[in-house]
């Protein structure tokens, strides 16, 4: 331990717990145990990670596990609840907190809950990063991720090189809550660029274009975009498999409308976007990918020719 109170994270000589394998967890476990970590795991279902222990992890019984075993623990779970669950629950996280270490929760969650794992953390001599992440799947797989962090400058520092195995993009914007704040950014403008792209698709379809001539002109242009480019391909596929899926994108954008009314700013279309991706989840996609928003539209079945 060093004068700052956070822990050296050279490979080798750290070892990472990790809560989480599922469609994101289990690529960045990969990541991690390819850079030289000592990688400890938990999930609820230990089934999800037989993959990642097969390839060199060690199982932990429960999050307060790692927190006794462990000098960083990295957690990306599915809603807000399962993140108060870690942390505050029975056998959780910060009831076993040892000091120094490093707590970097990188689901997409509410900034107040950021904020009070800070500061629960930083009352037993540890510290506690919020770092959601962007890029899906395939940003996951490919260790391209955005990841962006609010918390203590010198937490983040030490860390920076555990986040540079998982992505390419990484900001510290300021205290804790401030990576959540980013992230509802980010999904706003995300939900924007997926209905525009279902709208464009749709109308295209309707008006008898080609549709993969569509793209060639379009996707280069001032439409051109991530969504674009990633997600048209698998819609004129008629592939809706998730790299995130239709639940969760309904739980981030209740979290932004929530997190937008408390620091006063209305966002209209949001809360449209809001509603199409309710009704989608309500009709039977929840655990289909976002692109899947295509459906509310489509008129052939699910795939353009």
């Amino acid at each position: 331990m060093e004068g700052s109170g956070v822990v050296s994270v050279e490979p080798g000589q750290a070892r990472i717990g990790l809560v989480g394998t599922g469609v994101m967890g289990r690529h960045m476990a990969g990541h991690i145990l390819s850079a030289g970590y000592a990688l400890h795991v938990h999930t609820r279902s230990r089934d999800k990670a037989v993959a990642v222990l097969e390839a060199g992890a060690v199982w932990a019984d429960t999050p307060e596990d790692l927190a006794q075993a462990c000098e960083v623990i990295l957690t990306i779970v599915g809603y807000p609840a399962d993140v108060e669950k870690v942390y505050f629950g029975e056998k959780g996280l910060l009831g076993a907190l040892r000091p120094g270490t490093v707590l970097v929760d990188m689901t997409t969650s509410s900034p107040e809950l950021a904020q009070r794992i800070a500061a629960s953390a930083g009352a037993r001599g540890g510290h506690a990063l919020d770092a959601p992440v962007s890029g899906g799947d395939r940003g996951a797989r490919e260790a391209t991720l955005s990841i962006m962090v609010g918390g203590a400058d010198a937490a983040f520092r030490r860390v920076k090189p555990i986040l540079e195995v998982l992505g390419k993009t990484i900001v510290h914007h300021g205290p804790s809550g401030a990576g959540q704040h980013c992230k509802m950014s980010n999904q706003i403008a995300v939900a924007a660029s997926t209905v525009g792209v279902c709208e464009a698709l749709a109308y295209a379809q309707s008006a008898g274009l080609d549709a993969q001539a569509l793209l060639r002109s379009i996707s280069t242009g001032a439409a051109g975009s991530w969504t674009l480019s990633n997600l048209a391909p698998r819609i004129l596929e008629g592939d809706f498999s998730p790299g995130f899926y239709v639940k969760h994108m309904v739980k981030d954008l209740r979290l932004a409308v929530d997190a937008a009314q408390a620091v006063g700013v209305t966002v209209p279309s949001l809360e449209v976007h809001l509603r199409l991706f309710e009704e989608l989840a309500s009709a039977g996609f929840p655990d289909a990918g976002t692109h899947a928003l295509f459906k509310s539209y489509d008129k052939s079945g699910g795939q353009l020719k």
